[in-house]
């Protein structure tokens, strides 16, 4: 059964904040600069935290995986453009 996910990180080297970028890519929705909605199973959420950590530097990086309700509703103001299938917006 897949979840929902909100990766978010805080990367202070270009190289590897651009690594990061491109591999989130791959497996989630670009929602803001350093935001990515993912829906993952279990254990898609653990092969993503093991590749992440090999990305990264971690005395100076920083990311952060929030879990999602399963009945997500999302209000969107402004010029938000990329929502996830699934998901209503309200305004």
């Amino acid at each position: 059964m897949k979840a929902n996910y909100l990766v978010c990180y805080d990367i202070s080297d270009v190289k590897r904040l651009s690594r990061v970028y491109r591999f989130m890519k791959q497996r989630g929705i670009h929602i803001q600069y350093s935001v990515f909605y993912c829906k993952l199973t279990w254990q898609e959420l653990l092969i993503l935290k093991a590749e992440l950590k090999k990305l990264i530097n971690e005395r100076y990086d920083d990311i952060r995986i929030y879990p999602l309700p399963s009945e997500l509703k999302t209000i969107v103001l402004g010029c938000g453009d990329r929502v996830p299938d699934g998901v209503s917006i309200f305004l």
